[in-house]
Parts: C-alpha cells; sequence; structure tokens
C-alpha cells in the first residue's frame, strides 16, 4: 500500500532540519518498537547522513521482546550507531538516551561544548512522550493523533544538554508496501489516507502468521475453524456487537475495533516485523520502483516520438 500523506508542515520540518543539522552532535531517531524499520525515515537518514545516531525503540512495552533484541542487535551492528528500547512513560530507564547520546559523542559536554541532540521521528511514535520523561516535566505536548507538534522547540535536559524536538514527519512516498500497512496500522499516518477495514486484513493475515491462536484468544473466536482473514474480520465483528440492523456485521467498526486493541496493546506484546522481514521487503519494493521508472521513461520516450512525429506532419502541411 503505497501512502502518500505529506501535510505542509511536514515540508517546513524538513527544511528545518536542513538548517539545523549543521549545528547538531548527533540525532535520536524515535522508532516504534512494533515496526522499526516500517517507522525509520529514509529521508532523514538521507538529511542526517554522517551525524552519529541514536534509535530509540519506542513503546518497547507493547512489542515482542525477543523481536525487539534482534532488532538492537541490528542497529548495533551498524557504523556510528547506537539502540536502546524505551517505555516512554518509564521514568529512570528513559534517561540511558542521555546517556548513549554522551558515548556518541564523546568530545562534547560542558558548559563550553553544550551537547546538541535533534530528536526527529514518525508522527505519533511517542516522542513528545519521552521527552517529557527526559526533561522532568511537560515540555512537549503529547496525543493520541498525529502532527501534534508543529514547530521546533529547544528544551534544556541538562546544563550541556540541549535538546532540539521537531515535528513528526513522514516521507512524501512510502514504497515498502508492508511498511504503509504497518505505519497505518499503529496510527502513524492520518486516516484519510488508509481504508480502516484494508489494514486490519493485512494486520489479521500478520497476526495469524507469526503469533497464530492470538486472535482467536482475545476475540473469543472457535480456534479449530479453518477462516479466511475476512472471515475472522466478519467473526470478531459479530462477537465485539458490531451488527447492523438486519444481522449484517460493519465490517468498518470490526476493522475499528482491531486496530484499537492493537494500538492499545490488548492484542498482548507484537512485533510486525523482523531485519530479516525488512531487508526483503525493501529488496521487493526497489525492483518494483525500477520497473516503474523503467514504464515511465519507455512512456515518455513513446510521448516524445509521438510529439515529434506530429511537428513533422504539421510541418509537411504547410
Amino acid at each position: 500500500m503505497p501512502v502518500q500523506w505529506f501535510p505542509g508542515h511536514m515540508n517546513a520540518t524538513k527544511k528545518a532540519i536542513i538548517e539545523r543539522v549543521k549545528a547538531i552532535d548527533v540525532v535520536i531517531e524515535m522508532l516504534d518498537a512494533r515496526l522499526p524499520g516500517s517507522s525509520g525515515n529514509p529521508l532523514l537518514a538521507e538529511l542526517t547522513r554522517g551525524k552519529p545516531a541514536l534509535k530509540v525503540l519506542n513503546k518497547q512495552d507493547l512489542a515482542d521482546p525477543q523481536r525487539t533484541s534482534l532488532w538492537i542487535e541490528h542497529f548495533n551492528a551498524q557504523s556510528a550507531t547506537q539502540a536502546v528500547a524505551l517505555d516512554g512513560r518509564a521514568g529512570a530507564p528513559v534517561h540511558r538516551a542521555v546517556d548513549a547520546c554522551r558515548q556518541l559523542a564523546p568530545l562534547r559536554g560542558g558548559m563550553v561544548k553544550p551537547l546538541r541532540v535533534l530528536i526527529c521521528g514518525i508522527p505519533n511514535v511517542g516522542k513528545s512522550t519521552v521527552i517529557n520523561s527526559l526533561a522532568g516535566r511537560v515540555a512537549a505536548k503529547t496525543g493520541d493523533e498525529p502532527g501534534i507538534t508543529k514547530l521546533e522547540q529547544k528544551i534544556v535536559i541538562a546544563n550541556d544538554f540541549y535538546l532540539y524536538d521537531t515535528p513528526g514527519m513522514l516521507w512524501p512516498r512510502i514504497v515498502v508496501e508492508q511498511g504503509g500497512y504497518h505505519l497505518a496500522a499503529s496510527g502513524a499516518v492520518g486516516r484519510n489516507a488508509y481504508d480502516d477495514e484494508e489494514v486490519a486484513l493485512v494486520l489479521l493475515a500478520a497476526l495469524h502468521r507469526d503469533y497464530p491462536g492470538l486472535v482467536e484468544q482475545r476475540f473469543r473466536l472457535d480456534a479449530t475453524l479453518a477462516c479466511t482473514d475476512d472471515e475472522r474480520l466478519v467473526a470478531i465483528g459479530r462477537q465485539r456487537g458490531a451488527v447492523l440492523p438486519g444481522g449484517h456485521v460493519s465490517l468498518q467498526k470490526a476493522a475499528e475495533i482491531v486496530l484499537h486493541d492493537f494500538r492499545s496493546g490488548s492484542l498482548g506484546r507484537i512485533t510486525l516485523e523482523t531485519p530479516h522481514d525488512w531487508q526483503r521487503w525493501q529488496a521487493e519494493a526497489a525492483v518494483k520502483e525500477a520497473e516503474r521508472a523503467a514504464q515511465r521513461e519507455a512512456r515518455s520516450k513513446t510521448g516524445s516520438r509521438s510529439r515529434a512525429r506530429s511537428a513533422s506532419t504539421q510541418t509537411n502541411g504547410q
């Protein structure tokens, strides 16, 4: 599901990052621990190339701990990169992020050379909650909808540690199909950019594949019946009372129930992707993008030849 959702403030954020990064020592990228690959911003990686990076896998309390360990290992193997898993609501453990930043920029610190850190992430990843925990006060607005933060903020975490907060930012076009679905399932994308039923069906398929029996247990479905994802969604709606007059199930309401239970953690600790999954999906997306580019080029050449023939015909007619 390619997603195109890039509100105006996100373009302003891109420009602000380009300016700010010139004087930044470390970049913190907030990731959703349930979808670390999908929630990584390739545009941010491009804008901050060459800067030490701290990958913060937030919402670890909602994620599969075994898969979180795989992702931490994956990121720590990258150059000038560290990774930590956090629960933004926890107090003291959040300060592991400060310690990791100091390790990434050991020559910065003290009043003369304060450490300057840029914190970025996709919308609704919990960035503001982590910032408030670090600051020990309400320094950033929080909310369940993407796009709460609209302006850059400078937050003093310590006398020699300055944190620059930016609005949540996606990238203009999400080309990894599974990544688009996962971002939508997590609530990172505005609701006008996707179809709830479609996303819920993809989520149910992933859960059935990676966490068999979990959906049946949560929604008290008959696990002995062989069901398609469409049938599971209907059964969930019927079980939860999403029934319309005449006995038909509201698939929209059933989808909303599934997505809510995933986002709230009611389904359990779930991670929708492994590093291996993400690398494979990226490779498949790259092939498709190359094919699209070749098709566009072929159409462009065909159009150019047609225009040339048309111009030639008009000239000869004169």
